[in-house]
């Protein structure tokens, strides 16, 4: 686990764009299992989810079709949280950053590390936009 000062500036990234944190198993089960669609991001203090990841997430949303429900959970945080939603990734392995996107409780998108590593923002909310395009 990670103090929570140095996480704070991270999560509020995420949080001032809309997402909401999920700090239990129950609540992301609610916001997964939920009608219609949910983009879940695993946040993470790593350089890539700094550069990449969090600015691709926040530039993805502002498009004009979105999830109706953006949900992020905290990876070396909340470890329960985390646990539950990477199940609900499965078969994909556990990923920190790591972007999904639900429709009706089923994972429909899903980005990895390995595909926000080295990668420009723009081009990862462009791969966001086109999945919220066909699935929101």
């Amino acid at each position: 686990m990670y103090p929570e000062y140095l996480v704070a500036p991270m999560r509020a990234e995420l949080t001032t764009s809309g997402f909401e944190e999920l700090k239990d198993a129950e609540a992301v089960t609610q916001a997964i299992e939920s009608e219609g669609t949910v983009f879940v991001m695993v946040n993470s203090v790593c350089g890539c989810a700094a550069a990449n990841a969090r600015p691709a997430a926040r530039m993805a949303v502002q498009h004009g079709k979105h999830p109706d429900k953006l949900v992020t959970v905290f990876a070396g945080m909340e470890k329960e949280a985390v646990d539950k939603a990477r199940a609900y990734m499965l078969p994909y392995p556990p990923s920190s950053p790591a972007m999904a996107l639900f429709k009706d409780g089923k994972l429909v998108h899903i980005i990895e590390r390995h595909q926000i590593e080295g990668r420009p923002a723009q081009m990862i909310a462009d791969n966001l936009i086109d999945a919220f395009d066909q699935y929101c």
